[in-house]
């Protein structure tokens, strides 16, 4: 299964000037190594899977629907929760500069350290209140499928068919043996017209994914930067799954902001290796 196209854009000027004092003073420029490899991992299945389910669904099979939990349930992340930031260092977002593509996310003057006692901060996250949002929505506080509730829905969707329901319970017995541990996961109501700007660290040649995956009730559209201001990727296609994968050049910070782009609020996680 194609995962959803992504653009993998340079930006060659860098619209953020940014110093950060626990990085060495060279680190400018586009922070993606053009030489660095990796392979996918527990981010990618789980996209893979939620695309899945969503194709297995409208088409009323069973076996893709199974064949998405399979994946779920071998590459789900382990919950965490991000830590606040203050949504005036992100002056700089804006939906119109964003929906335009013509400025990135700003970062905040100097972010904290990467690594505190030993150990990498935890994703940082504010959500910013525009002027096309703020109001009510009709979009339940919902969050995205699980794999035990993709497991019910191929079970629905076999009927009476013994063979199929034999096979999903196999499959439900195995659960998460053989599970692609590694990633983790954090989860944000997004109402109508809203963006979250998230704050992720990465390590420097080391093979980096972002994943998001909405509930499916709005569409999502994702911006990755640098700390320096560059794009990484977007996407603006007219859907809630959307995932990113590159080598950062060194270790720093990275910008993820998700809007929502629809009509409804969107429970969506964001995943990360």
């Amino acid at each position: 299964m194609k995962l959803k196209a992504l653009s993998l854009t340079l930006a060659t000027t860098a619209l953020v000037a940014l110093a950060l004092p626990s990085l060495a003073e060279d680190k400018a420029g586009t922070n993606v190594s053009a030489e660095g490899t990796g392979s996918a991992g527990a981010t990618a299945t789980l996209s893979m899977a939620h695309e899945l389910y969503a194709l297995g669904v409208a088409s009323g099979d069973a076996l893709t629907v199974l064949t998405a939990a399979k994946l779920a349930a071998q590459s789900e992340g382990t919950p965490q929760e991000p830590a606040a930031l203050d949504p005036a260092e992100f002056e700089g977002t804006t939906l119109e500069a964003f929906r335009a593509r013509k400025a990135a996310p700003a970062a905040p003057a100097a972010p904290a350290p990467m690594m505190n006692e030993g150990e990498p901060r935890p994703a940082g996250k504010a959500t910013l209140l525009t002027s096309a949002g703020g109001e009510e929505d009709d979009g339940a506080a919902k969050a995205p499928v699980t794999a035990a509730e993709m497991f019910a829905k191929a079970k629905e969707l076999a009927g009476d068919d013994e063979g199929l329901l034999g096979l999903i319970a196999d499959a439900e017995a195995e659960g998460s043996r053989g599970r692609i541990g590694g990633a983790v996961t954090w989860g944000s109501a997004l109402p109508k017209g809203q963006i979250d700007v998230w704050e992720v660290p990465f390590y420097g040649n080391s093979y980096a994914e972002v994943a998001v995956v909405g509930d499916g009730d709005a569409n999502l559209d994702m911006v990755v930067t640098d700390q320096n201001g560059n794009v990484i990727c977007y996407d603006v296609s007219p859907s809630d799954q959307v995932y990113c994968d590159f080598v950062p050049a060194w270790d720093g910070y990275f910008y993820i902001t998700v809007e929502n782009a629809g009509r409804a609020r969107n429970s969506y996680y964001l995943m990360t290796n």
